[in-house]
């Protein structure tokens, strides 16, 4: 049986957690824009609230995080990066399931460093539902025909 820390890491690095987003979960501050927001992904994906808590701006952290536990984040794409000094963005795409239900969240985040720290500031989100087709690609990345992957059951 594979270890959390053993198992590849939600991002996409296709790294072992424990070489990937853990170590930033576990106090390490990540480097860039890029690397917090894979690390905020990977935290939604296994249920770290106290780490989303945390790497959330003061200026607009929400009091409290309510996640839909029926979501189970599926894939993670960067589309766009960039940093200009103490700012930073990300535009991505995060697919999900809900039950038998699929859609993607796209997203153009923001980013601010403070005493060496990055933070989710806020971002623009889009959420679209997904229908795929039996013969259509997996939305879980894989690169199988949905019917031979998710589709099951």
């Amino acid at each position: 049986m594979t270890s959390l820390r053993e198992m590849r890491c939600p991002c996409g690095s296709l790294l072992p957690l424990a070489a990937c987003c853990d170590r930033f979960h576990a106090g390490e501050p990540a480097p860039t824009p890029e690397a917090l927001m894979r690390s905020r992904y990977s935290a939604f994906a296994l249920g770290l609230d106290d780490y989303l808590q945390t790497t959330w701006h003061a200026s607009t952290r929400p009091p409290a995080l309510d996640p839909d536990a029926s979501t189970r984040w599926v894939r993670l794409e960067v589309l766009d990066h960039g940093q200009d000094g103490d700012r930073g963005r990300v535009h991505f795409r995060a697919t999900f399931r809900e039950g038998r239900r699929w859609g993607v969240l796209e997203e153009n985040s923001r980013f601010v460093r403070e005493a060496g720290r990055w933070y989710y500031l806020d971002g623009t989100p889009s959420v679209t539902r997904l229908k795929p087709g039996r013969n259509d690609p997996c939305p879980c990345g894989s690169g199988r025909k949905f019917k031979s992957c998710c589709g099951l059951g």
